[in-house]
């Protein structure tokens, strides 16, 4: 086993050398093509980050509902660490129509297209994990948003609220947000509360003491 395993290396080490060869953006294709080729049998393949991908910055538009602000310092601080320790996270994605609609990682996207340098030194490019397909509905995008910003303990109280309002609206209940969205019970209750929204309490079971 050990001699097979050698023997792929070999070959594949005498196969990447040829890339060297090709145009740069090929070169960027080609190298794209074979993470994906080497992910269809990777045992973690279930994993989008298991096959980053390097993206044309142009591919890549922002969403409507990210309710995660940056303060300019730590903006900065943002593009001191992709400037001298390079870009250590992808971007979260998911394939929409041509392109690509950002899911987490909007500042850092912000910094490899718009810094001058930094877009220099990528070429344009911007490395992306992509989110699975069946994971790609609006609702599930807008909460795994969501939860990576509440992981990193920053979101904007009403930024989300509108979120929660929306999910609501479309069809998700209570439970549903709650787990998805990493929120308990009362947390939910609250948003319901504050967004004055009649319609989201219709299934809401009213107590009857006052009667």
């Amino acid at each position: 086993m050990q001699e097979l395993s050698h023997h792929i290396l070999e070959k594949a080490s005498a196969l990447f050398g040829q890339l060297q060869a090709l145009p740069l953006e090929r070169r960027i294709e080609t190298l794209n093509a074979l993470r994906a080729l080497l992910h269809a049998h990777s045992p973690f393949a279930h994993e989008p980050v298991d096959c980053v991908q390097w993206i044309p910055g142009d591919c890549l538009q922002a969403n409507d509902y990210n309710p995660n602000a940056v303060a300019p310092p730590e903006m900065r601080l943002l593009e001191h660490s992709v400037r001298t320790d390079g870009f250590t996270q992808p971007v979260v994605v998911h394939r929409h129509d041509d392109g690509y609609v950002v899911v987490d990682g909007f500042h850092r996207q912000r910094i490899a297209k718009e810094v001058q340098d930094i877009r220099q030194r990528l070429s344009g490019h911007v490395p992306v994990a992509i989110i699975a397909p069946e994971r790609s509905e609006r609702g599930d995008r807008m909460a795994a948003t969501i939860r990576h910003n509440r992981a990193r303990g920053v979101h904007a109280v009403m930024p989300l609220m509108d979120i929660v309002t929306e999910l609501l609206g479309s069809g998700w209940s209570d439970d549903q947000v709650a787990q998805e969205l990493g929120m308990d019970d009362d947390e939910v209750r609250r948003f319901k509360q504050v967004s004055g929204l009649p319609q989201l309490f219709r299934d809401h079971p009213y107590s009857k003491a006052w009667e």
